[in-house]
């Protein structure tokens, strides 16, 4: 639960260059358009301890001020979906993130094996991994919008 309205966490949400300042791992997000919209891409720069690597993002939610979420790629390949949904809770707002693992089907042994090298991350221990992370992300969004 944050102590703030929807549409506070949902502006904050959508400035893509916050995820840099609330992830435990994005340190820089690039983008172009001014605006967060169904179709908005972005580059995310990641950084776990010593690796560092870059993913390309589309935004494929944009339901203002209810869910917001995103697909992530490498190499054309599919990542990740992640997402947040808001609802309002007493005077606040719960947010739930999620992931969904996209690595499946053609290409998902070598996405797989990208992942490996490029986040040290085994494909055994990514869901503990990004529940963890989920969990920085949202207490530092807390910390931003909360009033």
């Amino acid at each position: 639960m944050i102590d703030a309205p929807l549409t506070d966490i949902y502006a904050a949400l959508t400035h893509l260059p916050n995820m840099a300042k609330w992830s435990p791992e994005c340190f820089y997000v690039w983008h172009r358009d001014k605006t967060t919209r169904k179709g908005t891409g972005f580059v995310g720069f990641n950084r776990k301890g010593p690796l560092v690597w870059f993913t390309n993002c589309q935004v494929t939610v944009a339901d203002a001020p209810r869910e917001f979420a995103f697909r992530v790629s490498t190499f054309g390949l599919p990542v990740a979906l992640w997402g947040y949904r808001l609802e309002p809770e007493g005077e606040g707002t719960r947010v739930t993130e999620y992931w969904q693992d996209l690595r499946n089907g053609p290409g998902a042994r070598f996405t797989e094996l990208l992942g490996l090298v490029f986040t040290g991350t085994r494909p055994t221990a990514r869901a503990a991994a990004n529940r963890a992370g989920m969990r920085t992300t949202l207490r530092r969004l807390k910390q931003a919008v909360a009033t």
